[in-house]
């Protein structure tokens, strides 16, 4: 029978065939299969395991909101945004995930190279200029 690590080992392998994932995430991806393995050899309960795993952050607040990247608190995985990944891995809010980590309104789930790409795409469509022609039309009326 294949050891834990074999076995983890292909798990992530598979997952890392049709996603792509830097270095950093396939080694955080191992340990978290790993130790789920582990648990589940030793007869633990996993939503115990999770638990004690979401009482500190995965990543610094620091380190989660990059250039190009945002780095999700509770798992470490990266991405552009992170509602649509908040909602559909974590079945959280943005608002509940602001407050479960004390993170003001001000900060962006977004990372900022992505946010800036989209407001200039929105600046060389003209639709500021769209908005405001809208809103003289509708003071008119």
């Amino acid at each position: 029978m294949a050891t834990v690590m074999e076995m983890a080992a292909e798990i992530i392998a598979a997952h890392a065939s049709t996603t792509p994932m830097s270095k950093d995430e396939l080694i955080a991806e191992l340990a978290e299969v790993h130790s789920a393995l582990s648990a589940l050899e030793k007869g633990e309960n996993l939503a115990t395991a999770e638990a004690q795993d979401n009482d500190e952050p995965a990543v610094s607040r620091k380190k989660a909101f990059g250039k190009d990247k945002v780095y999700c608190m509770i798992c470490g995985k990266g991405f552009k945004t992170l509602s649509r990944h908040l909602n559909t891995t974590h079945d959280m809010k943005p608002a509940e995930y602001r407050k479960k980590f004390d993170i003001p309104r001000s900060q962006s789930l977004a990372a900022r190279s992505y946010s800036e790409s989209r407001r200039q795409m929105a600046v060389d469509r003209g639709l500021a200029d769209n908005l405001a022609k809208a809103r003289e039309a509708k003071k008119k009326k």
